[in-house]
């Protein structure tokens, strides 16, 4: 990987960490509605995976999805339009913050139904297969996802018919407010894969590069031979969401993992690498900031959807008569 691609994967990471941030400010002022899950602490899963992936792959996330969505490449202005309900939103304002998608980027979604994508992934699985196609899809969820029945059907299908679909698990050790331990028989989720025989492993989610050659790996073995499932290893330093009073762990526990943090991770390895100095690494903070500035400016700006926009996307344009 060149000098520039990787000061991209720390500057990447850096503007979600600001962009999540950021949205806290938004929320707690009113200026978000609904729900609001944050994805700090697990910036280097969706920056390493979506560095893998080619451009005709597909990508699928649960509700925790602001950071797969810069990621991929959506423009962050427009995500965060939407999370304010704005119509230059990447939803045009009507999906917030757990329904972000753009087809353009083959990214659909952020679903707010726990595991309800799983069976949409293995779906765009088949019509690969189906089409003789050469692309792979990526499904990140969470281990909580893991205990439900769409998940075992999912996996089990995929299986049968040699799916190219990474399942990629995000295990940030807690389902809402339950420790991982305390939810699922099994807690090293990567080996549930043994169960319908297929590829598996485990990764250390708080490293980008280890995260890169992983979903690498995955989706060569995806393309050839069928489902992979991937579990990496992180930790969320904030609440489920805005609501929860996090009483289930300690502050001690989190300022373990702080230490591990990401970001500060990837500075020491371009450190130790030659490849930036503190100066450089200072630079890029300060171009994030300024993009921040733009990105909340257009986002605030943005105008409301008209009333109409109510009525659009719900049916086909035209109704097909029967």
């Amino acid at each position: 990987m060149s000098r520039e691609e990787l000061l991209e994967l720390y500057r990447q990471m850096v503007l979600i960490r600001r962009f999540e941030e950021k949205s806290t400010e938004l929320y707690t002022q009113g200026k978000i509605g609904g729900f609001l899950h944050l994805y700090i602490g697990e910036e280097a899963i969706a920056v390493g995976a979506c560095k893998a992936m080619r451009a005709d792959d597909h990508l699928f996330t649960a509700y925790r999805d602001h950071g797969w969505a810069i990621a991929r490449g959506l423009d962050p202005r427009r995500v965060m339009a939407e999370l304010l309900g704005k119509a230059t939103g990447v939803s045009g304002g009507k999906g917030g913050s757990m329904h972000l998608a753009s087809a353009e980027h083959n990214y659909w979604g952020g679903h707010a139904i726990v595991g309800g994508h799983l069976p949409l992934a293995t779906g765009v699985g088949l019509a690969i297969r189906y089409k003789g196609e050469d692309s792979a899809v990526v499904c990140a969820f969470g281990e909580g996802s893991t205990n439900i029945g769409y998940f075992h059907e999912s996996i089990n299908l995929a299986a049968v018919w040699d799916l190219p679909v990474v399942f990629l698990v995000e295990n940030n050790q807690y389902g809402m407010g339950t420790a991982v331990e305390r939810a699922s028989a099994v807690s090293d989720i990567f080996q549930k894969g043994c169960a319908y025989d297929i590829a598996n492993a485990q990764v250390n989610g708080q490293d980008v590069l280890e995260m890169y050659r992983a979903v690498q790996e995955a989706l060569d073995h995806a393309r050839k031979e069928g489902p992979f499932l991937l579990e990496a290893i992180t930790y969320r330093y904030v609440g489920h969401s805005m609501g929860d009073p996090e009483r289930y762990r300690q502050k001690a526990e989190v300022e373990e993992w702080r230490a591990r943090d990401p970001i500060r991770l990837f500075a020491a390895e371009l450190r130790k690498r030659g490849v930036a100095d503190e100066a450089t690494l200072e630079e890029i903070h300060r171009a994030v900031e300024d993009e921040l500035v733009e990105i909340v400016r257009f986002a605030e700006e943005s105008p409301e959807p008209d009333d109409a926009a109510l009525c659009e996307h719900v049916y086909v344009n035209p109704v097909p008569h029967r």
